[in-house]
């Protein structure tokens, strides 16, 4: 899926969707430290039919895994977004919108329903601000997702020399990244020349594109301090969740000013190439917190077998973002329908070929070679 994917998405898009930043070694580190989390099969077992079906916030989902908020996702895929959202929807799993997308929150809470959480990135305008979040709430969002790990425009040497932009610049460079992807074209025909439309209300009237874009880069906020999160904290009324932590005793903290959920990330491994990846924080941050918190994870998941793993390590759910862009990429509108049902089957055949029956039961399942080793 994602090797169709690569051939029918223009060059500068693919690379923004898939790179990282310097070196891109956390990239890697995302990916590698996944697959080296081992599982012990045990075949005398009295389990059966695997269940995945699992709560948040007391709301049930068919399923574990839910769909990470992708910025730019209109641009890598022009209308890649509300056939994602449907299919989550329909899948009863849940969904993130970013604050970044190409398409209304209130258009796509139209898509996802019930399994629709709006994920925010903080601006620093705090009348803008508290507008997205009143409209947020109009929009029937229940969980409000804060993202904490941008507090500044990074540096990706990718984007710099490709020139991306939103609304996308069509320099030579671009335009013959386009043409070499008709397909990519005829969506872009389709659907419009992608806008952030959840922030060009906000945006100068009447403003060049590169006003626009300028204007997009300014609205980021510094470092969210304790007394801008109580804020937040005091305007949203429903689950407050906070995305991009690592460190557990910052996870503490957040929980201690009032997040009801904690989303292990990294951001993709696109903002900090040294940080360490999700997977090696993710059992500490369970640990620092406890059994009951909830602890959501994203970083490097690419199948069934990644999501149990997350789980076994402590993840009460799990979220993928660049696999269900190549899914629209390489099968179409139902691409991410389909890739559902692939996780799902991956999931529940690893759980079967465990002995496991329950999600949480999958940490019994957990190998360490070094300390069966020294037994």
């Amino acid at each position: 899926m994602k090797n169709k994917a690569r051939w029918r998405i223009p060059g500068f898009a693919w690379e923004y969707m898939t790179g990282g930043i310097g070196l891109e070694e956390n990239v890697r580190r995302n990916t590698g430290d996944l697959q080296q989390i081992q599982f012990m099969p045990r075949y005398l077992s009295e389990a059966q039919q695997p269940d995945i079906s699992t709560s948040v916030f007391g709301q049930k989902f068919d399923a574990p895994f839910g769909v990470a908020p992708v910025g730019l996702a209109g641009l890598q895929w022009p209308g890649c977004e509300p056939p994602i959202a449907k299919a989550a929807r329909q899948h009863n799993i849940l969904h993130m919108l970013s604050t970044h997308a190409t398409q209304s929150l209130e258009k796509m809470k139209a898509h996802s329903g019930p399994v629709g959480w709006f994920q925010l990135y903080p601006p620093k305008d705090a009348a803008m601000e508290t507008d997205m979040i009143e409209r947020a709430k109009r929009a029937g969002y229940e969980g409000l997702v804060v993202t904490v790990d941008i507090p500044g425009v990074t540096r990706r040497d990718k984007d710099i020399r490709n020139g991306l932009s939103v609304p996308p610049n069509f320099d030579a460079r671009t335009v013959y990244h386009a043409a070499m992807r008709p397909h990519w074209l005829l969506r872009l025909a389709k659907h419009g020349i992608p806008h952030f439309e959840n922030l060009t209300p906000y945006a100068p009237k009447g403003a060049t594109t590169k006003e626009l874009y300028d204007f997009l880069g300014s609205v980021l906020s510094n470092h969210i301090t304790s007394d801008r999160f109580k804020q937040i904290r005091d305007q949203w009324p429903g689950k407050l969740i906070v995305k991009g932590v690592l460190d557990p005793e910052e996870a503490a903290a957040y929980m201690a000013l009032g997040a009801d959920g904690i989303v292990v990330s990294n951001h993709g491994a696109r903002q900090l190439d040294a940080a360490p990846s999700s997977v090696s924080m993710l059992p500490l941050v369970r640990k620092r917190l406890g059994p009951d918190a909830l602890v959501i994870v994203d970083g490097g998941v690419r199948s069934g077998l990644d999501i149990a793993r997350m789980i076994a390590l402590g993840a009460d759910y799990v979220l993928l973002g660049r696999p269900f862009i190549f899914s629209v990429a390489a099968i179409g509108d139902e691409g991410p329908s389909h890739l559902m049902d692939v996780l799902k089957a991956e999931l529940r055949g690893t759980m079967w070929q465990l002995g496991c029956q329950k999600l949480g039961d999958l940490h019994k399942f957990l190998h360490q070679p070094e300390k069966a080793a020294n037994a």
